[in-house]
């Protein structure tokens, strides 16, 4: 059922079905359950060559081919994907995905910290600021998506279990990377949030409509601590591969 609103990205429809659904191909495919949703570039290229991971199909989107990965990962039958950047992109393959029969995942990626932390700190989110448009189509309208406390639990585990120091925190999800003006980092920080990045909220709500479970191994790489000076940093690189090997633990956990 449509419930209209004034403002358009604020209409939700309770219909979980529709035109074009993520298995619209019906290709011949079933993927594990588990799987590694990472964004990280071609670590995830590289890791899949080096650990003889098989490509089981590929995501063809209008820009680019994301190829599809089965791996035994500690006699585990893992599928591994390279996310792209942004919410409606990560989500629309997140839900292919989860159509061709993966149920629970685990993500990694880089956030800008809005505290005045390290590079490379690790955090787990708790729940996601949605100031993003893709989650208001999977999710009724609310200020924040709340993440899966079994998720949360297996992070949290395996971070522990290799002595690592985390903190959990709320992000704040923006589609508006160039739109992070000064008086919304300072209005986003007083209300909470520590990190932000640009697809937390949209794949919580994608993985709670379709009964998936789903959470987020997040690290800092710029800062936008400081209002009056910008700093990139290294975009967390020093963090990247550790986080995916923490990922593929995870996920075993789940």
């Amino acid at each position: 059922m449509l419930i209209p609103n004034e403002i358009p990205l604020l209409e939700y429809d309770t219909d979980p079905g529709a035109l074009i659904p993520p298995d619209h191909e019906r290709l011949p495919l079933r993927l594990p359950e588990r799987a590694v949703f990472a964004f990280l570039g071609e670590t995830v290229d590289a890791y899949a060559a080096a650990h003889g991971a098989e490509i089981v199909s590929a995501f063809v989107s209008a820009t680019k081919e994301y190829p599809i990965y089965v791996l035994n990962h500690q006699g585990t039958s893992l599928c591994l994907v390279q996310a792209p950047v942004g919410a409606a992109a990560a989500v629309q393959l997140l839900d292919w995905l989860l159509a061709y029969g993966v149920k629970k995942v685990i993500s990694a990626g880089s956030c800008g910290a809005l505290q005045d932390w390290e590079e490379n700190v690790f955090l787990v989110p708790r729940r996601a600021l949605r100031d993003e448009g893709a989650s208001y189509h999977y999710a009724p309208p609310s200020r924040y998506m709340e993440l899966n406390p079994l998720a949360l639990a297996a992070l949290e585990q395996t971070l522990r279990e290799h002595g690592l120091p985390y903190v959990e925190v709320t992000t704040w999800s923006t589609d508006g990377f160039f739109r992070e003006t000064r008086e919304k980092v300072a209005y986003r920080k007083q209300e909470g949030c520590a990190v932000v990045e640009m697809e937390c909220a949209a794949l919580a709500a994608c993985a709670a409509l379709r009964g998936a479970v789903w959470g987020e191994l997040l690290f800092t790489a710029d800062s936008l601590a400081n209002l009056e000076r910008y700093d990139e940093r290294d975009w967390g690189r020093d963090s990247i591969a550790a986080a995916l090997e923490l990922c593929l633990e995870a996920v075993q956990k789940l």
